[in-house]
């Protein structure tokens, strides 16, 4: 195996993988590889996006890693190996979003009692907007936070507010846990997934090669619910006025060709809060900017490589 292909597409030393039981009893699978640094740099809690799988970002670990970060990672529940809420154990769903954040908040708490400082977050899309949300409403305090095509308005036709009502329509029209498309990452689209994802083949393949080695790592498309509840979410967070009470400074990448998240809306958000720098992207990167070809990906990762140097010092 190649030295790149060997970053992220095995596990590193050193690193494990166990349970972590959230205050309802639920297991979720949690990832931890501390730093081998006499003096470790500080923690970082990475979250990913849905129907994400912490393998996809190893890469990047490793990155951190080198650099003399603790990383640690959790499955939001339902996903990845995380358990399922559908009886279609390929389909995404959660009850309300609340319970993402309850089991954030309890997680960030038990990590961040141990984790050595400074503590920083970096989150994708849909973990982006939640960890947005836990930042807003006071769930964690890290000296620093990087949004990475953060999830704060979801494409749909017409309008958000059109996208809400049929979202909520279909719930009530059958199960709400039943998937709201066939496949893809959008119905109605013409696009690859590949296409809505990253230009760069190799690291696209890198998450087709998790799900051939543990097939329960595979997700597919979400329900009806977890879609109304996206666009509830997404709208409490666009209209919530503690955006602008936010104490931790913040990172947002955002690809302004995104085809699976708003990025005006998250460019509305980063301009409530108080403390937010903005790295824009062009039609060069679709919605993974950490696993982009290696022009996209290499500026991003200088980017935070950049902002945590200045914001997250011990």
């Amino acid at each position: 195996m190649a030295a790149s292909e060997n970053r992220r597409r095995a596990y590193p030393d050193g690193g494990t993988i166990s349970t972590w039981t959230a205050p309802d009893g639920w297991r979720l699978r949690r990832f931890d590889w501390p730093s081998a640094a006499a003096t470790p740099r500080g923690s970082i809690l990475f979250q990913a996006g849905r129907g994400d799988l912490f393998e996809k970002y190893l890469e990047t670990f490793h990155h951190w890693h080198d650099q003399g970060w603790s990383i640690s990672s959790f499955d939001w529940r339902g996903q990845g190996k995380s358990g399922r809420l559908s009886d279609d154990p390929n389909v995404g769903d959660i009850d309300t979003f609340e319970t993402y954040l309850s089991d954030f908040a309890a997680f960030w708490k038990d990590w961040a009692a141990t984790a050595p400082a400074p503590q920083v977050i970096v989150a994708h899309s849909m973990g982006g907007h939640l960890v947005g949300r836990a930042l807003a409403e006071g769930l964690a305090v890290p000296v620093a936070a990087v949004l990475v095509a953060p999830m704060m308005g979801v494409h749909a036709p017409i309008s958000a507010g059109f996208g809400e009502w049929l979202a909520k329509t279909m719930m009530r029209l059958g199960d709400p846990r039943r998937r709201a498309w066939r496949g893809n990452e959008r119905p109605a689209t013409m696009a690859s997934r590949q296409t809505l994802l990253t230009h760069d083949d190799d690291r696209y393949a890198d998450e087709p090669y998790w799900w051939d080695k543990d097939s329960g790592l595979r997700l597919g498309p979400p329900s009806w619910r977890w879609v109304a509840r996206a666009f509830e979410s997404t709208r409490a967070l666009r209209e919530s006025p503690r955006l602008r009470a936010m104490k931790a400074p913040v990172l947002m990448l955002v690809a302004d060709a995104d085809k699976l998240v708003r990025a005006q809306d998250a460019l509305a958000v980063a301009a409530a809060m108080p403390d937010c720098r903005v790295v824009r992207f062009g039609p060069e990167s679709a919605h993974e900017i950490l696993r982009e070809v290696d022009p996209v990906r290499d500026r991003a990762i200088g980017e935070i490589d950049r902002f945590l140097s200045e914001r997250a010092q011990k």
